[in-house]
């Protein structure tokens, strides 16, 4: 039986490390969390926020996602989306969620991410 959702995995090309950490963590306010050891030699980083987990996996070769992606529900989604376009990150809105205010925007190396919030 499923309890709970614990990460989710996102792919990023070689190399690109610390532009996953100015994005995850000065964009989006994450916190960084160590990998363990025998993790961390293959390169990539783990990022959180209260109980969401992103772990961002080094892939040789690399394409961004851009159908699939995370559902990251968010506070204050105005002020989250300025805070994303004042960082340089595209912020593109979409209605179609009913019950929902919802964006979507990319990662810095191109994965598809969205924010939403519920109305009321």
């Amino acid at each position: 039986m499923i309890a709970a959702l614990d990460h989710v995995q996102l792919a990023a090309p070689p190399g690109s490390e610390e532009q996953l950490r100015s994005y995850y963590v000065g964009v989006l306010g994450m916190t960084e969390v160590p990998k363990p050891p025998v993790l961390a030699a293959r390169g990539g980083c783990w990022f959180e926020a209260g109980d969401v987990r992103l772990h961002l996996g080094i892939e040789t070769s690399f394409r961004p996602a851009r159908k699939a992606h995370p559902g990251l529900r968010v506070r204050d989604i105005d002020a989250y989306a300025d805070r994303l376009h004042a960082h340089g990150a595209p912020v593109t809105w979409d209605d179609d969620l009913p019950g929902h205010r919802r964006f979507y925007s990319e990662d810095s190396v191109g994965n598809r991410l969205e924010f939403l919030e519920p109305n009321g």
